[in-house]
């Protein structure tokens, strides 16, 4: 029996399912989760000592790779002088004027511990500044765990098979409307359904918890024309974009410009950390200066804010490195496409910059119904043949891969020839 067996073996007496969240579990293919031992670069070392070559990259915000020398020692440093006050510090002042002064849409910003909490504190927020109450989501979006969200909601809730939460009463999410990826005309139907009554359109601009799903060439504008039109806000939730896709994200990406921004752990370099901010006015609605509560002992933590900001200086200062990741994209996601268009598989591989999916579905994947119709069984004998390859994905259909500047060359042709070998075998 491997150590991560028998820590998998104690864990399940006495957490949930052996994993502290579902995304970690391998139940979907059958074997007992790896147990990680520490991580760099763009490998991660398990506890057995075997080392994978990680597309995980702790879920996104990894994206210099893992323990990145400048972070390491901002921590250390910040660690010296105490863990934690629950009062203000300087450090939060700076991570907010450097977000502000560098993100147009961001006019204020406010601190939280995650991305559930950013998400549902700028509902709450967008609530609070309209004065309705309704809120469209889309299907296969996972905006985090906030009852009010957890509808159609992708990602670890499609692996497990479960279309929603137990425990989430329906008033709950009588206001929440999901409408159709894609699909401006699902939107707007919802919208001309609820006259005056939706607060906010919240979307991930690049969908990446029902696997990678692209939008289509002007969804993302119409969505921004829907909502002036009907007088909602435009949320998105960048918890995976945010400063991956460009260092404005999607927005910037797309040249889309939202209401309201969500970000996520990638702003604290992969320390627990979240934020939410948009335009002042829409801000000013929260506790203290306004009347739409939200607090948090945690909340601008300044080990957090420490390696975050490292990060995000470091991302502004070296514009090359969304070059940079836009090459290793292509370099990996197309060397896949290849493979299997040799291979004479019609599976498909959506991927955009350092984001990538591959679907074992022979049609276009575009929407959540398209992403479910994928061959699970299928991708979990992949996983398992990656995994014995030293190929470190997320155990899930509908998870992304991720890459970072530490995926040299080397890292990513073994990635191929690995790739390579599983289909080839396969005919």
């Amino acid at each position: 029996m491997t150590v991560s067996e028998t820590l998998f073996e104690r864990a399940v007496k006495r957490i949930p399912g052996g994993v502290n969240s579902p995304v970690r579990a391998y139940g979907a293919i059958g074997e007992a989760p790896r147990f990680i031992d520490h991580a760099d670069g763009c490998y991660i070392y398990d506890a057995d000592g075997n080392a994978y070559i990680d597309y995980i990259d702790s879920w996104g915000p990894m994206i210099l790779g893992h323990n990145f020398p400048a972070v390491r020692e901002a921590v250390i440093k910040a660690c010296e002088k105490g863990l934690s006050f629950g009062c203000a510090t300087e450090i939060e002042v700076e991570m907010a004027e450097f977000i502000c002064e560098n993100i147009p849409h961001v006019e204020m910003i406010r601190m939280v511990n995650s991305g559930t909490e950013a998400v549902m504190s700028a509902v709450r927020s967008a609530r609070g500044f309209t004065g309705r109450d309704k809120i469209i989501k889309f299907a296969g979006c996972y905006h985090g765990h906030s009852d009010a969200l957890l509808v159609s909601a992708g990602s670890g809730v499609m692996t497990s098979g479960i279309p929603d939460s137990a425990g989430v009463p329906k008033g709950c999410t009588m206001d929440t409307m999901t409408a159709v990826y894609n699909d401006l005309d699902s939107v707007k139907t919802l919208l001309e359904q609820a006259p005056d009554q939706v607060a906010a359109v919240i979307v991930e601009p690049v969908g990446a918890n029902m696997g990678v799903v692209l939008p289509e060439e002007g969804f993302l504008v119409g969505l921004r024309k829907l909502c002036d039109q009907y007088g909602a806000l435009l949320i998105f939730d960048e918890v995976i974009t945010g400063f991956r896709l460009a260092f404005g994200g999607a927005a910037e990406y797309f040249h889309v410009k939202p209401d309201m921004v969500t970000y996520g752990k990638i702003i604290g370099a992969g320390m627990p950390v979240g934020a939410y901010g948009g335009r002042k006015e829409i801000m000013e609605m929260v506790s203290p200066v306004g009347p739409v509560y939200q607090a948090g002992t945690l909340s601008g933590n300044p080990v957090a804010m420490a390696a975050g900001l490292t990060q995000l200086r470091y991302l502004r200062s070296h514009s090359e490195v969304y070059r940079d990741l836009e090459k290793k994209g292509g370099k990996l996601y197309g060397g896949m496409e290849e493979i299997l268009r040799k291979n004479g598989l019609s599976y498909q591989m959506n991927h955009i910059s350092s984001l990538g999916s591959l679907f074992f579905i022979g049609e276009k994947v575009k929407d959540y119904a398209s992403a479910k119709s994928s061959d699970t069984k299928a991708f979990a004998r992949y996983f398992l043949a990656m995994l014995k390859a030293g190929i470190h994905l997320a155990p899930s259909q509908f998870e992304a891969m991720f890459l970072s500047t530490a995926h040299d060359d080397e890292a990513i042709d073994r990635t191929l020839m690995a790739v390579e070998g599983y289909f080839s075998g396969l005919l």
